[in-house]
């Protein structure tokens, strides 16, 4: 009788060993087809081909995030010089004439640096005037249109 036993706990044991022989057995396969799924790529044939390749691409990738970056600070330092605040005023110098076809319009970048242009309309012409602007102030006599034209295109939004 104790032999009998011993039979079943050696079918047992083998039976475990059977299942488990499977179970690695559809494991390793699953693994494998993986495998073969993650080299399939053009060159890579192993696992170093494949970090080869990606080390390779990063550092073409660094290579344009710098471009980028060099892009990047030079469209800066130009947005820094180009018009960036408009002010316009338009108004009538002349009482003895109608409507307010004079204006005075000021083109500044960011630093308040530009330049203030007046047109005066009348009857026999018209005349304009350009006045440089360095940090919102001009060492020219500016008029109370063009210190308005000023005012508006660095404090309205």
């Amino acid at each position: 009788m104790a032999n009998f036993d011993f039979e079943i706990i050696i079918f047992g044991v083998l039976g475990l060993l059977f299942l488990w022989n499977l179970i690695l057995s559809i494991f390793f396969q699953k693994m494998n087809q993986r495998q073969k799924v993650l080299f399939s790529g053009k060159k890579a044939q192993d696992l170093e081909g494949v970090i080869f390749e990606i080390l390779k691409k990063q550092k073409i990738d660094e290579k344009e995030i710098e471009k980028i970056k060099e892009s990047i600070k030079n469209l800066e330092l130009i947005s820094l010089r180009s018009i960036q605040k408009i002010g316009m005023v338009r108004f009538n110098p002349f009482s003895d004439m109608g409507g307010n076809q004079s204006f005075s319009i000021a083109l500044l970048d960011q630093k308040n640096n530009g330049v203030v242009v007046t047109s005066y309309h009348a009857k026999e012409g018209t005349r304009i005037y350009a006045k440089p602007i360095k940090e919102g102030r001009s060492s020219f006599t500016l008029t109370e249109e063009e210190k308005e034209a000023i005012e508006k295109a660095i404090f309205e939004k």
